[in-house]
């Protein structure tokens, strides 16, 4: 008897800094695959506050022990084209996305549309933030954070660090 393929998930964002909302849709994908694919959207017109190979580190330092928690393996990555186009590179069937209200529910449905136009072999996978992060932007957290504000109930520890280094030498 064959054994089944893999099932692999790509969560896209910029995650310009991860924070627990990121996470929290982490912790819920990495119990619906076997490996899960987080894909940095890189786009030329856009200047992040962190680098990408910045944002990889963080992503695998916060990400990769609870994936392996749940036996799921980790990957992070960059793109910079089209959502679907990275996650048939991955070998992904799943998109997973996050969403946090009304809001997030519409345009993502949108998105979930367009995509499926494109490419009709993936299904988007809508995870709800828990109510603890549902507040919780990669915006705020910087304007926050550029401000001076304390940002450690809005990300995790390691990268409340990183953005107290990065504003610091503003």
């Amino acid at each position: 008897m064959p054994a089944n393929p893999p099932r692999i998930a790509l969560f896209a964002g910029s995650f310009d800094p991860i924070t627990l909302g990121h996470l929290d849709v982490v912790r819920g994908a990495v119990r619906l695959v076997d490996r899960l694919v987080i894909a940095i959207g890189v786009h030329p017109g856009k200047t992040p506050l962190f680098t990408a190979a910045e944002r990889v580190a963080m992503l695998e330092e916060i990400c990769t022990p609870v994936a392996r928690a749940a036996g799921c393996e980790l990957v992070c990555t960059t793109f910079s084209g089209l959502v679907v186009a990275a996650a048939r590179e991955a070998g992904a069937k799943l998109l997973v996305r996050g969403v946090r209200d009304a809001t997030d529910f519409d345009y993502e449905m949108q998105m979930a549309g367009m995509n499926a136009a494109m490419a009709p072999e993936l299904q988007t996978v809508f995870l709800p933030a828990a109510p603890a992060v549902r507040a919780i932007t990669g915006t705020l957290v910087r304007q926050i954070a550029g401000m001076g504000g304390d940002v450690s109930s809005f990300v995790p520890a390691p990268v409340a660090a990183r953005l107290k280094q990065k504003f610091a030498k503003a």
